[in-house]
């Protein structure tokens, strides 16, 4: 008995099916082939790999197609030109070296938090609390800025304060988790509400304790020591935390598909009872997962506060978590393809500028086409099985 390929005419992946190799000489009459023709299983699941390809091609060209155009009648419908609006958009978000880097910059914090709802899902859960988990972590990188004071090297304080911001997202991300396994709560519901708890918390911080006393007018924090400030990597925005967000993605990738903890939460996010029944700590593991993606969107928020801004306020990452969310979808939870989704919603964020100039619509349109890409892509782009 071998192992062999083959690939239904529907499906991404291939599908590792035993074969007996006494059959393989035995003639299939409904093909016509016989034993000395020379045509094998594998030449015909090469053949059927090659469509099964195509086939997904096609069907994510159609989706995106098909997500555009629709687009374009909305905008149509709201009095502006879609083919000026959508060629504003691309120009925002790719027209110049500059403009990709602010892509890239904005894909940075998005591809972090959609990570973190990457690993939770691979155990089944829920972590809609991205939103919340990348403000902790700015607020935890900023606390222990100022806690250091710039009394450490550079590579130190910025490594210090990274742990920082992954340690208080992954201390917001427990709450959810423990009252899942202790209460039965859904953690879907108490992770999306916690939050709108860090909005409140962090608006607290800037308005009161950590309030620079030189802003007039507009609660800010002070603003960060060059000791904990990411540096510029290239153009005049590309910053080190866009390395970092891509070594996360490849770190999470063999974590999830190499190691056994990351067989043991595929097995726990695809049946509960046969992981416990296999002896699995099933609480450690929903706990664990939980954790590690909080942590990824700690760190988010520090890459985004380090990189970017450089002191807090109460707007800082506002949507983020949410834009996240729908990249780890659209990516399906896998973590190489979500850095894919991050810059394509990022280059939607920054668009969203373009075609505000353009056509006078509020930048909130492109809220429009995320929805519409993330129906099109769910919908129409993937494998009849994975629906």
């Amino acid at each position: 008995m071998s192992v062999e390929t083959s690939v239904h005419p529907f499906d991404d992946e291939p599908i590792d099916e035993p074969v007996d190799e006494s059959s393989q000489g035995l003639t299939t009459g409904a093909a016509g082939l016989t034993p000395g023709d020379g045509t094998s299983v594998t030449s015909l699941a090469s053949g059927g790999a090659g469509w099964g390809h195509a086939s997904a091609v096609l069907r994510w060209t159609f989706a995106l197609s098909a997500a555009v155009v629709l687009y374009g009648a909305f905008l149509a419908t709201k009095g502006a030109d879609p083919v000026t609006a959508l060629e504003a958009m691309w120009e925002s978000a790719f027209g110049s070296t500059n403009n990709l880097g602010e892509t890239l910059v904005r894909a940075a914090p998005i591809l972090l938090a959609s990570l973190a709802v990457v690993v939770p899902a691979r155990a089944g859960l829920f972590n809609i609390g991205g939103e919340g988990q990348l403000l902790m972590g700015a607020i935890g990188a900023h606390g222990m800025a100022m806690a250091l004071d710039g009394a450490l090297p550079r590579p130190a304080a910025l490594v210090l304060a990274g742990l920082g911001g992954a340690a208080l997202g992954a201390a917001w991300a427990a709450i959810p988790v423990l009252l899942k396994l202790f209460t039965a709560t859904s953690e879907a519901i108490t992770s999306l509400l916690l939050n709108y708890i860090a909005a409140l918390v962090l608006t607290w911080l800037v308005f009161e304790p950590w309030k620079d006393p030189a802003s007039l007018g507009q609660a800010y924090s002070r603003e960060l020591d060059t000791t904990t400030r990411l540096p510029v990597i290239w153009g005049e925005r590309v910053h080190l935390g866009i390395v970092v967000a891509l070594i996360a993605a490849v770190f999470v990738w063999l974590a999830l598909r190499s190691t056994s903890w990351g067989f043991r939460l595929q097995v726990l996010g695809g049946n509960e009872e046969a992981a416990r029944r296999a002896g699995f700590p099933v609480a450690r593991l929903t706990i664990g997962a939980m954790l590690v993606g909080g942590a990824l969107a700690g760190l988010g928020g520090f890459v985004e506060l380090a990189g970017v801004e450089g002191r807090l306020r109460p707007e800082i990452l506002g949507g983020y978590g949410y834009v996240a969310f729908l990249g780890s979808w659209l990516a399906r939870h896998d973590p190489l393809k979500a850095v894919v989704a991050s810059v394509m919603l990022g280059a939607i964020v920054v668009g969203g500028f373009g075609l505000k100039i353009a056509t006078g619509l509020s930048g909130g349109a492109v809220d429009v086409l995320m929805a519409l890409v993330l129906l099109a892509i769910l919908g129409f782009a993937q494998p009849r099985g994975a629906r």
